[in-house]
């Protein structure tokens, strides 16, 4: 056997036999490259503590404080700010042969100046002339509400107590329930949200509605609250608009106490532009952090792309990584923008329909080895811990192990699933939809490599784009949602909304993913403050009156969400083998298959209903119904009996009454 048909991932894919030695070349790079860091560092969490190196902290030996800061181009640096009145040029730093540069203060000189909550910056000297710059690994940066400028912050609190230590991510591992959300736009009212205020109100929503993952999304530091927080200027810094450094401990804390892993929505894909508040241009040159000249632009976000393959960059990123982790207690991380990370084209406008193009020059190989490493370094620094990619090329062994020859994820994004809906519902009439590509979409998944499925995006709620539940009911949903009237658009769209979500959990995936508010069909799109809507927070916020009130069918779609995630974590149905077809007929849109031994029979059909129809079942005497969407409570017409059990007749059938546009849940028994 060759050596490159030893690693799992080639034996158990026959398709990428042709492309075993590549697969291989990339093992062994990550193997150097591993071995490259052991030999300098001992091993990856130690290489991954630079952090405790650059940047501003107390030396107690020293008995004061250092500034360091990688700068190789630069002609001269100075530190500055609130400690010498913004003295540009009296606290110039030395620099080392490495490209260091190194600032000492005194505690006894500067304990009056140099304090908690004073702001810093550094004034650089290089190629491009003079500038103010942040400090690359600063941990708070704030804004000035007058003249809207950044700056670092000295955050020299007391020590948060954890009460977490007996909080293992290890069942959230095991089947992710994700609960996606932004704390900025989680309140009711018109305004940026807390950290706090989070913890307060929101974390309790979460729980009760069953999710046992959440992934913050816009945490790392970013200047415009507009970008979604996927811009981002200061790496090591959270997001100062929500609230302290406590602040977020504190919402991680209460969170494990709850029993939910939280996940943060990592940006290392790209990094903004700007030279005033972020990484580019810092020491003078153009390829610092990023590469040089166009390579180091990206077009579609304009913004700037790391050089994954340099020795700084990758220890900048891997330090990142354990910060996080250690100082915030994540359980892990979403990777924002893996298919730009992984190819220098970034998948614009690629269709991915050739396996050459996993294995062509322009995928990024040292940027491969970077994602093997951030996730050797995530499953070293924290058992259970969850690392999860967001790539639309398919690229084969992502959500692999490493010695298997994959790049370690633990779960892959579904990203074609919410595709898929959109184009059906965009292009389709109902009477139109295809059984054959609704399954073949949601089952056509690697058998070895884990996914979390979701039916709709963050995407689809900004404002140009449309949610499900405003592409099903549209204008509908402002005048039409109390449960005291009938409105056919809204029936359809109530109906239609449960059973995506449901076969799109039930079905497409290991993992399920939902956006704050959609779970209830939020009906506003979201719109953050900006010039175009008079700096407006009436869209950048969640009415979750809305789902609290009985009278209106929000509370109904809340509440068959709730069911269905019970469902899930009552009979583990994500971490079963994926789901066995039963059956399929095209023409009266009915599909059945059976998954974590619960029998799932969807109709799709828009007018008809079926009586005694047959549906062939996996061993049992009877079964019973224990969820359908036709019920009262989940905004359904109560055409179903839920007190029949059904009996498995000699052709290993039952007979269900399958009214149209329903789901049917059932589990067998050994009832007679």
């Amino acid at each position: 056997m060759k050596e490159s048909e030893k690693l799992s991932l080639v034996r158990d894919e026959p398709w990428l036999e042709n492309f075993a030695d590549k697969i291989w070349e990339r093992h062994q790079g990550f193997k150097t490259a591993l071995r490259e860091i052991e030999e300098f560092s001992g091993n990856i969490l130690e290489f991954s503590r630079i952090h405790e190196f650059y940047g501003v902290h107390f030396e107690s030996w020293r008995n004061g404080w250092v500034y360091r800061e990688w700068a190789p181009a630069a002609e001269q640096l100075y530190f500055f700010g609130d400690f010498n009145n913004w003295d540009r040029q009296s606290h110039p730093m030395k620099k080392s042969h490495r490209g260091d540069w190194e600032i000492f203060l005194p505690f006894d000189q500067y304990k009056n100046s140099f304090t908690h909550g004073s702001k810093v910056k550094v004034h650089v000297v290089g190629a491009n002339g003079a500038s103010d710059r942040i400090p690359a690994y600063i941990r708070r940066a704030v804004q000035d509400e007058k003249n809207h400028d950044f700056a670092g912050q000295l955050w020299f609190e007391s020590k948060f107590e954890w009460t977490d230590q007996s909080y293992s991510p290890q069942d959230s591992l095991s089947q992710p329930l994700i609960y996606e959300c932004h704390v900025g736009m989680a309140q009711e009212s018109p305004k940026v949200g807390s950290y706090r205020e989070f913890e307060e109100n929101i974390l309790p929503r979460i729980k009760e509605a069953g999710y046992n993952t959440i992934q913050l999304m816009a945490v790392m530091e970013h200047p415009y609250y507009g970008s979604f927080g996927y811009h981002i200027s200061n790496f090591f810094a959270s997001s100062s608009r929500f609230g302290t450094p406590e602040d977020l401990k504190s919402l991680v804390n209460k969170a494990h106490e709850m029993g939910i892993a939280v996940v943060m929505d990592i940006v290392h894909s790209h990094a903004i532009k700007n030279t005033n508040e972020g990484l580019n241009e810092f020491d003078g040159s153009d390829h610092q952090y990023f590469h040089a000249g166009p390579k180091g632009y990206h077009e579609g976000w304009d913004s700037k792309v790391f050089d994954y393959g340099k020795w700084e960059v990758k220890q900048f990123l891997l330090s990142n990584i354990r910060y996080w982790l250690e100082e915030f207690h994540f359980d892990g991380f979403r990777f924002d923008g893996v298919t730009s990370i992984m190819y220098q084209h970034h998948g614009l406008f690629m269709d991915f329909d050739n396996v050459d193009l996993y294995f062509d020059s322009q995928v990024d190989e040292q940027a491969i080895i970077y994602l093997k490493l951030a996730n050797k370094l995530i499953h070293d620094f924290k058992k259970g811990s969850i690392s999860i990619a967001e790539d639309v090329s398919g690229m084969p062994g992502l959500s692999r192990k490493i010695e298997d020859g994959g790049i370690g994820f633990d779960f892959r994004m579904a990203m074609g699933v919410p595709d898929f809906w959109i184009k059906t519902l965009k292009h389709k009439k109902d009477e139109e939809w295809d059984m054959f590509e609704l399954w073949h979409e949601l089952t056509n998944r690697p058998q070895n490599e884990k996914s979390i499925t979701y039916a709709e995006s963050h995407d689809q709620a900004l404002v140009g784009d449309k949610t499900l539940a405003f592409r099903l009911m549209d204008k509908e949903m402002y005048f039409s949602m109390s449960v005291l009237e009938q409105n056919l658009v809204v029936d359809r769209g109530v109906a239609l909304h449960k059973l995506i979500r449901m076969i799109t959990f039930s079905l497409g995936g290991e993992g399920y993913l939902n956006f704050i508010g959609n779970e209830f069909g939020h009906p506003e799109w979201i719109d953050f403050p900006r010039e175009g809507n008079d700096w407006s927070y009436q869209h950048a916020r969640r009415q979750w009156s809305l789902a609290d009130d009985p009278l209106l069918k929000y509370a109904q779609l809340n509440a068959w969400d709730q069911a269905m995630i019970q469902l899930a974590t009552h009979d583990h149905v994500l971490s079963a083998p994926h789901a066995r077809q039963l059956f399929l007929d095209p023409d009266k849109k009915i599909i059945a298959y059976e998954r974590a031994n619960l029998v799932f029979v969807f109709s799709f059909h828009p007018t008809e209903s079926y009586s005694g129809f047959s549906v062939h079942v996996p061993k049992a005497s009877s079964y019973q119904l224990i969820l359908n969407s036709d019920d009262e409570t989940f905004g359904g017409f109560n055409r179903i009996d839920s007190s029949i059990d059904y009996l498995v007749n000699e052709h290993q059938c039952i007979q269900l009454y399958i009214p149209s546009r329903t789901v049917q849940i059932l589990r067998g028994t050994n009832k007679s």
